[in-house]
């Protein structure tokens, strides 16, 4: 359950290559310009572990785990306004993200024409890249995460300091 201390967040969602990560970052940066209080953080790095007995009940645990105790520390230093960035793929996880939290989130979804993302992903020398477009390609197709969002932005037009700034505003942290 979130708590009503007044921490609130944004979950930046969408497939692999939609560019979460980047605009995250730059939500980040300019909240840091405009002396925001904020706590960014991309989930992917919290899920990237791997033992060999472990079934995914445990890890999906550890995961959430791993969310909270770094939420709780960014609330101890002050932190007001959560930046997150993962892909999810259904309101489950979402809520799921909100309890370990303990704050709601408002969702933006993040959509690329997938001829995009192959741009974007393609040319990457890592294994775990071309594994991501694969994945991408069958989230789009089976529309997987699609419906979980407050809002959905188009990431292949405007400038991403353009977007971070309509964000921001969006979710009236520009005070």
């Amino acid at each position: 359950m979130p708590k009503s201390d007044g921490v609130d967040g944004v979950l930046i969602t969408g497939v692999y290559g939609t560019g979460k990560s980047s605009l995250a970052a730059e939500m980040a940066e300019t909240l840091e310009r405009r002396d925001v209080s904020y706590g960014a953080l991309d989930l992917d790095w919290l899920t990237w572990f791997h033992v060999a007995e472990l079934d995914r009940a445990t890890a999906r645990r550890i995961y959430l785990d791993n969310v909270a105790r770094v939420v709780r520390n960014y609330r101890e230093i002050g932190v007001r306004h959560l930046v997150l960035a993962g892909a999810v793929r259904d309101r489950h996880e979402v809520r799921a993200l909100e309890e370990a939290a303990e704050a709601p989130l408002k969702v933006v979804r993040l959509e690329v024409p997938l001829a995009e993302i192959t741009r974007r992903l393609q040319p990457d020398p890592t294994s775990g890249r071309r594994d991501d477009l694969e994945v991408a390609t069958e989230w789009l197709a089976d529309s997987v995460g699609v419906g979980v969002e407050d809002l959905l932005v188009s990431n292949e037009g405007p400038e991403i300091e353009d977007l971070a700034e309509q964000l921001i505003r969006w979710l009236g942290w520009d005070a």
